[in-house]
């Protein structure tokens, strides 16, 4: 099940838009930074299939002005 963290800079006062929307999609888990303009942004998906389709789902939003991949690996399922 391929685990990955991303740093997401908003576009310039939609932090908050861009927390919500990412919050709507089950496969995300949103850490909103308290001191800047960032958010740590944790996904999991149980197949390859699934990545590609939350991936189509991120490049979709439009408050999202870089997205930068932090850490990435696929965890076998058990």
């Amino acid at each position: 099940m391929p685990i990955k963290s991303y740093l997401v800079h908003p576009h310039d006062g939609k932090k908050e838009v861009l927390a919500h929307a990412l919050a709507a999609i089950t496969e995300c888990e949103v850490l909103p930074a308290e001191n800047k303009d960032v958010i740590v942004l944790v996904t999991e998906t149980d197949t390859k299939i699934e990545e590609e389709i939350l991936k189509e789902k991120l490049e979709a939003i439009p408050s999202i002005k870089l997205l930068a991949m932090v850490s990435g690996f696929d965890a076998p399922k058990n």
